[in-house]
């Protein structure tokens, strides 16, 4: 028997740092990568539009504004069901179906004649939006290697992120042309998104890999379970819950007030803070993917983790100042933008190295409940982000809401340092 070569890990991360970023990666990962555009394109395309086309059925803003609400609570409660038919039915299959139903729901939802219509049509999206979601990672974390999973999804992540840039520069040409029309072209990006999928998806690998892994193969919600005792699993989900709480919900609805209320500025400084924290992310997606499949999925976490801690305590300190110097003031906004460009830069690593580390778990094997829980987090932390923004508030100031987005993410943290790493791991504890 041949000895162990205890320095192959090391010449392997050797080996990427002198690849290109994408080099070596298999195929379904630009595909998937393409499908995440097209998705990410319709979607922003259609956003600015949703609501006003709600409100010209005479409705109140709070009923308009349930037209969005709802696509978000059901994709959070059928998620579970995503994934059980992944696992029962494959990955492939649902993303296709995914895709299908919000093509179809969307361009039936252009035709509405009432508003209830409109609110039902969106919530059936919403359904097919958690089949494609978690179908997709689910495939892409299951196609790659170990020292792949945080480049593929990097991928995965600037794909979403470059076509959610784009939809709304082309959803204003769009809307003036008709206000249904972006419900036509969001189903037209999402039918050629599933006629990839379908196309360039090739399953072999899928069987072959399946094979690998599924000798003594546990059920799937004793393999929920199981990753669920793992502390590396706990970390990811910690940190998809805070991602989702602070930068897709809280953020996301408070930081628009905080600039025109608490600096006094006008709304396009949000916007440039928005495009400075977007612009970072999406230079630093790729790199942030190869560091988490070279230096380990727990450092590129702790980089993550810690930097938006740093990005909302300064986003605090934002606050602070503008109050301290008076809305003349040129602190408060200065603090802004490096608090966004912060969290820009956290932003990419929290991209990529959770889901890798979820992959790692998964450990090849077809984990769709796996995932679902995973995915979950995120959106019951941008569902709570919100309320609970606009609660601290509304009781207190930007810098109290700032500040508890602050303490939660440094509870994210603590998870993180006493996670194990779970780069190159050969099998999942039995438990952590």
């Amino acid at each position: 028997m041949t000895a162990p070569d205890n320095g192959r890990p090391r010449r392997l991360r050797r080996a990427i740092r002198r690849t290109p970023l994408l080099a070596g990666l298999p195929r379904e990962v630009a595909v998937l990568s393409a499908v995440a555009f097209c998705v990410a394109l319709g979607f922003g395309i259609l956003a600015p539009a949703l609501p006003v086309f709600a409100r010209s059925f005479g409705v109140s803003a709070l009923e308009a504004s349930a037209v969005i609400s709802v696509f978000a609570l059901v994709r959070l409660v059928t998620s579970p069901l995503a994934g059980a038919l992944v696992d029962r039915l494959g990955e492939r299959s649902v993303l296709a179906t995914g895709l299908l139903i919000v093509a179809i729901s969307s361009a039936a939802a252009g035709f509405s004649q009432t508003y209830g219509h409109l609110l039902l049509l969106r919530g059936l999206g919403g359904l097919g939006s958690s089949m494609f979601s978690v179908s997709a990672m689910a495939l892409l974390l299951r196609v790659v290697d170990s020292g792949q999973r945080g480049r593929a999804a990097g991928a995965f992540q600037g794909g979403f992120l470059l076509g959610g840039v784009a939809g709304p520069a082309v959803g204003g040409l769009v809307v003036a042309w008709s206000i249904r029309a972006p419900f036509f072209v969001y189903a037209i990006t999402l039918m050629a998104a599933s006629v990839v999928t379908l196309v360039f998806l090739a399953r072999s690998r899928l069987h072959e890999r399946e094979e690998e892994v599924s000798e003594g193969q546990a059920g799937k919600l004793e393999q929920l379970r199981d990753a669920l005792r793992d502390r590396a699993y706990q970390a990811a989900l910690g940190t998809n819950l805070v991602t989702g709480f602070v930068v897709f919900g809280m953020r996301s609805s408070a930081v628009p007030l905080f600039v025109t209320e608490g600096l006094s500025r006008g709304a396009t400084l949000a916007g440039i803070g928005f495009l400075v924290s977007a612009a970072l992310q999406a230079v630093l997606l790729l790199p942030a993917g190869r560091m988490a499949d070279t230096e380990g999925r727990r450092k590129a976490l702790l980089i993550g983790t810690s930097g938006l801690t740093i990005g909302m305590v300064v986003l605090t300190l934002s606050d602070v100042a503008a109050n301290g110097l008076g809305t003349a003031g040129a602190a408060g906004v200065v603090l802004f933008l490096l608090a966004m460009a912060i969290q820009g830069m956290a932003a990419a690593f929290l991209g990529s190295a959770p889901a890798a580390v979820v992959g790692d778990v998964m450990g090849g094997r077809r984990g769709g409940i796996v995932v679902a829980a995973f995915q979950m987090v995120s959106d019951v932390g941008a569902v709570i982000g919100p309320l609970a923004a606009g609660y601290l508030i509304d009781a207190h100031d930007f810098e109290w809401a700032f500040a508890a987005g602050a303490a939660l993410t440094a509870l994210a943290v603590i998870l993180v340092v006493v996670m194990p790493e779970t780069l190159h791991r050969t099998r999942r504890p039995a438990s952590a």
